[in-house]
């Protein structure tokens, strides 16, 4: 990975975003995600006060086969002709939707630990039933934040999507985790914990760094500091250690710039495959887009795309940048009194 900071020093004349409105109702009546509100084919929402969760109205997946062709059989035809070549198969699952709180207002960065941690035993909850079932192979948990990552709706909410198979990115990291015969999270942990330059923030359970292969400016990587295989491994106090740290993590991305941070998150633990895949560590990434400011984005482009991905800063100094950050979310700060 090529690091370029003088990048930073170039007259910027690309694209510029518009800031997102901050002032929203706690309460939107034509937001589907609100209490009492009704989504796709009439369906009305309970008047919930905490947690909400539904199967996805429109999913990526289904957990039925398919039946009607589809442009997959022409692929699948091309395959049968080169199977060495070609490979198209289809996908099932299930998608979820996890609402974190009825204040359509809110984000993860300003509910409290305590509504944190309900989300945290939600999480938990889903991945044990969803794993659980003889037709699924991976649980997902994310959360895309912002119009800027793709976020249909600002009401505070995540999504689950469970598949047959294990997705990409995790069965690379497996493999990464099988070629070695020690844990490589539970080193790495205790690497950037003795250095400390990377860290942002940490609690007693976990600890959240810009990790050494960051490709985002503020890429950020929250790691329980001990060796956990998934979210339902933790104990209540690690529970709580896990909605302190989103927290205080999400806080101090939000003032970086003062705006709501977008970003996309996911938490990457043990295949849903019956396995005991001792070599996993559990993680969640968090890959934020913001650059230079509340407008201006980070674009993989051109050699990024095309050769290697360039730091337009180290990731030092994203961590020292984010550790200045105050933990009180900017929006809840007493106004300054002016004579």
């Amino acid at each position: 990975m090529l690091v370029s900071p003088q990048r930073t020093e170039r007259p910027w004349q690309g694209q510029i975003e518009r800031v997102p409105e901050a002032d929203v109702p706690q309460h939107d009546p034509s937001c589907y995600l609100c209490p009492r509100s009704s989504r796709a084919r009439g369906v009305v929402n309970p008047d919930y006060a905490s947690t909400f969760v539904f199967d996805n109205d429109f999913p990526a997946l289904s957990a039925a086969e398919w039946t009607a062709l589809t442009p997959l059989e022409a692929l699948g035809r091309v395959e049968d002709a080169a199977p060495d070549l070609l490979v198209a198969r289809r996908e099932t699952g299930v998608c979820r939707v996890v609402c974190f709180s009825p204040r359509h207002d809110l984000a993860v960065a300003r509910l409290s630990v305590a509504s944190l941690r309900a989300v945290v035993d939600v999480w938990i909850d889903e991945a044990r039933t969803l794993g659980a079932r003889s037709d699924i192979g991976y649980v997902q948990i994310f959360e895309n934040r912002g119009a800027a990552m793709g976020a249909s709706n600002p009401h505070p909410h995540g999504q689950i999507w469970a598949t047959a198979t294990l997705p990409n990115e995790p069965s690379r990291e497996q493999d990464a985790f099988l070629a070695r015969h020690s844990c490589l999270l539970c080193e790495y942990v205790a690497l950037e914990v003795r250095g400390g330059e990377r860290v942002v923030c940490d609690n007693a359970a976990f600890v959240a760094v810009v990790p050494f292969w960051a490709v985002w400016p503020f890429e950020t990587l929250v790691l329980p500091r001990r060796h956990a295989r998934a979210l339902d491994e933790l104990s209540p106090n690690e529970r709580d250690a896990l909605a302190d740290i989103l927290k205080r993590l999400t806080t101090r991305y939000d003032n970086l710039f003062e705006t709501p941070f977008p970003y996309s998150m996911g938490f990457h633990g043990r295949p849903a495959d019956g396995m005991a895949h001792s070599e996993w560590h559990l993680h969640a990434h968090f890959y934020p887009p913001l650059l230079r400011s509340a407008t201006v984005r980070k674009f993989m482009v051109g050699f990024e795309m095309l050769g290697s991905p360039q730091r337009d800063l180290t990731p030092e100094t994203a961590a020292e940048q984010l550790r200045a950050m105050s933990e009180e979310h900017y929006r809840d700060r007493q106004p300054i009194a002016r004579s």
